[in-house]
């Protein structure tokens, strides 16, 4: 079946068919060089630090994938040395750099222009456990249906503390995320699910097709039991934490800050990331299941974000 798990080449990561680059693909962080006014050095020197920083963190991340698969069963309990300064560094590169700040007002362009001081305090306040998340900016963007979609807009460092967790966290999740997951993984998007949704439609006699969507999923979600999921596989309480601070940020809006005990805060770095391990523990794990011991006949899932379409063709029976 086409979202049977198999094994990809250890130095590229995940084990899914159509996922085949790293936890945080490097190539996102491989931007062309802007000489800055007064900068030290040239451009070929700042750019030979930044790819030897990237194989440092792609050798580090290989280390964490290969302990995930040594022990598919442990929780991980030393995470947080592997958000490095060198990490961090690459998770700011692969920001976008016209971005709208956030609270504190920060753009891409003025940390960039002392990077190797500001990562190394970052890096310093996070192992420390000094960091502390601000609340996200709220705005909004309409929606097709005319309704506006509320979005949190992180702080310049709460994205790149985020980004590098995620890079981390996915070297744990690629390997344990099913196959007919396609929401915000690394290797995969819309146009994969697609293309499963049409293999599935196309190579089976289809009965009937169930279109699905959590309503508000993103606002709703029980921020206890996404914490609760999080610690099947996640034993370091430091990295517990930092998700904590992160969904307990708040968000700012009219001057008011509010804290809810309910949703990832849509929009943020590692709320896609939050809101695909909820849903694989419960919903993946459950459909997969079923699909297994219960259900007669051909079922095929695809799932993207909070959207999913399973298709299903009964057995025939000989009358």
């Amino acid at each position: 079946m086409m979202h049977e798990h198999e094994k990809s080449d250890p130095a590229i990561g995940a084990g899914k068919p159509t996922n085949k680059v790293e936890a945080m693909s490097v190539a996102d962080a491989a931007e062309p060089v802007e000489q800055r006014s007064g900068a030290k050095g040239n451009a070929s020197e700042q750019s030979t630090h930044r790819t030897q920083c990237r194989e440092r963190v792609s050798q580090a991340l290989d280390r964490v994938r290969k302990a995930v698969r040594q022990r598919p069963k442990e929780k991980l309990t030393a995470l947080l040395h592997h958000i490095s300064t060198d990490l961090l560094q690459v998770a700011f590169f692969a920001l976008k750099r016209d971005a709208a700040p956030g609270v504190d007002g920060m753009t891409w362009q003025t940390y960039e222009a002392d990077i190797d001081r500001n990562v190394a305090d970052l890096h310093s306040r996070v192992q420390r456990g000094a960091y502390r998340a601000l609340p996200s900016r709220r705005t909004y963007i309409p929606k097709a249906d005319g309704r506006q979609r509320p979005l949190a807009v992180a702080a310049l460092e709460d994205k790149i503390v985020q980004r590098a967790t995620v890079a981390v966290l996915n070297c744990i999740y690629e390997e344990e995320f099913v196959g007919f997951s396609y929401g915000f993984r690394p290797g995969r998007g819309q146009h994969n699910a697609l293309d499963a949704l049409c293999v599935g439609i196309t190579t089976k006699r289809v009965n009937y097709i169930f279109d699905g969507d959590v309503r508000s999923f993103f606002d709703e979600v029980s921020q206890e039991w996404l914490i609760r999921f999080v610690e099947h596989r996640v034993g370091d309480p430091r990295i517990i934490r930092l998700i904590r601070k992160w969904l307990k940020a708040g968000v700012l809006e009219d001057g008011i800050v509010t804290i809810s005990d309910k949703g990832t805060g849509q929009g943020s770095v590692i709320s896609p990331l939050l809101a695909n391990v909820y849903l694989h523990y419960c919903f993946d794990l459950w459909a997969e299941r079923w699909r297994r011991r219960e259900a007669t006949g051909d079922m095929i899932i695809v799932r993207y974000a909070d959207d999913s379409a399973p298709r299903r063709r009964e057995e025939e029976v000989d009358m």
